[in-house]
This record gives structure tokens, sequence and C-alpha cells, in this order.
């Protein structure tokens, strides 16, 4: 499989909000920061490379975070893309507060999250958000007013769409009492099925799905397991197989992997290739519902 020929193009197409069309393979913008999603990347320059090499693999749609450094990600998402290319969508998320490496507090007091809607409009160098995202709902924080608020946002034009970050489907019907939920993002992979519920929802309303940690694939990915057995099969890396089985899973799916490298850009996006038979996926299916209900 030859990564440099491949586009993001042949994942598909799905129309965030019913009318953002976008190629349904992605890109998380989490790992262009440093370590504990901390600071800058350690190479920055590659980085900058990884971004601006994301419209000629056919990538856009951008998913990024005020959080991810915090602030880094979408700085050099600015520098290395604006103005921005007819079609690219940018989303970003508000709601989680940094104060050192790894650590996340959320806090959505409508005055911090309209502080934040207005810094990512400034990092990115926009006039409006595309897709602005809760990246958690604050338990501290009447789940009304939060959603009230992300109101608001849309209603002055602030955002065009709203989505929602690890929610159930409780809380999507919730929020849709206040606004149409664009897209959900939620954790999910092959071996990761807690989200599958949220997953039918979304599908029956025509919601964006987005899986964080997508490529994950824990001991299915190890030698003679049936991810190695599929990769050898497809002449492809299982990390491309578990991808290629995400965009297969549903229409709704909208995956983001994220890399820092380019190399390591091209090989996921090149997961757009490859087309699993139904046996296949079923196959796939099945051991990675075997090995979710092995940890639970």
């Amino acid at each position: 499989m030859i990564a440099s020929t491949s586009n993001a193009s042949r994942s598909g197409t799905f129309r965030i909000g019913g009318y953002l069309e976008i190629n349904r393979l992605g890109f998380g913008a989490m790992r262009i920061t440093g370590p504990g999603i901390w600071g800058p990347p350690a190479d920055r320059d590659e980085a900058v490379r990884t971004l601006k090499r994301l419209p000629e693999l056919g990538i856009n749609f951008i998913d990024t975070a005020d959080s991810y450094g915090p602030d880094v990600s979408e700085w050099l998402i600015r520098e290395a893309l604006h103005p921005y290319p007819e079609g690219v969508v940018i989303a970003t998320k508000g709601g989680l507060t940094r104060s050192g490496p790894d650590i996340w507090k959320p806090v959505g007091r409508p005055e911090y999250l309209l502080q934040q809607v207005h810094k990512s409009l400034r990092n990115l160098g926009v006039e409006q958000i595309d897709l602005w995202q809760l990246h958690r709902i604050d338990p501290k924080v009447p789940v009304d007013e939060q959603f009230d608020t992300i109101r608001s946002f849309i209603d002055q034009k602030l955002i065009r769409h709203a989505g929602l970050s690890e929610v159930s489907v409780d809380d999507i019907k919730a929020a849709s009492k206040f606004f149409d939920v664009a897209t959900v993002q939620n954790r999910y992979n092959l071996v990761d099925r807690t989200s599958e519920d949220v997953l039918d929802y979304c599908a029956a309303q025509n919601i964006g799905f987005i899986p964080w940690f997508p490529l994950a694939a824990g001991d299915l990915a190890k030698p003679g397991s049936i991810l190695d057995v599929m990769a050898r099969k497809y002449q492809a890396h299982p990390s491309q197989i578990a991808l290629a089985w995400i965009l297969k899973r549903s229409p709704v799916m909208l995956p983001i992997p994220g890399t820092s490298k380019v190399a390591h850009l091209e090989q996921n996006v090149a997961a757009a290739d490859i087309t699993l038979s139904d046996e296949d996926f079923a196959a796939l299916d099945m051991e990675g519902r075997k090995a979710f209900r092995s940890k639970v």
C-alpha cells in the first residue's frame, strides 16, 4: 500500500449539522503539543509540516481544543493553514481548564465558556467557529445552564454548529432541547464499546460521531492476533485495519487519528483505501466485543 497516493476523500463524506460537508477521515490535533498535552511539540517544524500536509491528503476536518497546550494546537493550526483552504472545517472544544501536564478540570460556568469561545476565535483567526464542542459537562454547574449558554453562542453567530463530548444518550436528548446536537465525541475503538448505544443513537439521528482514541486495539494487535492476520491479508498495518473497521462501522463515524509526524499521517490516510469484506468486518467486530467484555 502506497501511502503517498492515498486521499481522505476515499473515506466517504458526511454533512455536519446537515450542511458542512467533510471527508469522514479527519485529523485530531491533540498530539501536536508536548508531553502530557502540555506546551509546544518536541519537533515544532515537523508538526507544522504535518498540518500543511492535511489539505494535500484530502483531510478537510480538523479537530482541536483550547485546552491542547493549552492554546498551542490552535496557534499551530492557524500558523500552518491560515487563510484556510476552501472547504476546510475547523472544530474546537472548550470547557476544560489546565494547570499542568495531564491535568484536566471541567469548568462549565457561562462566563468561562464565553471567554474560551472568544479566545478560540482569536487563536484560530476566524470570525465564526464551524463546530464548537463542550469538552466535558461540568457536574458543578446546572446542565441546562451550560446548554443554554451554548445556544446563545449559536444565536450570536460565534459558532455555527455545536457538539458534545463524553456524553450519554440522555445527555444528548437533554441538550437537544436547547440546540441541534451536530456531533458527539466519545471514546470508541475496536476494543472499547462503552459508547455503543450512543453511536447507535447518533446513527439514527444523523449526528456525527467522532471517536477519539480510534486506533487502540489492545491485545488484538499482538503478533498472531486476528488484527495481525487481517493486516497481512490486506497488506496493511494493524492500525490501518483498525481504522478501516471504524470507518465501516457506521456512516456517521468521523475518526480523527492524530499525529505530529508526516509519515504517520500518510499511513493513517492510507486506511481509506482499505475496504474490509463483510466477513472480515464481522470477525473483527466479534473479537473486539470479546476483548471488551473481558475487561468490564
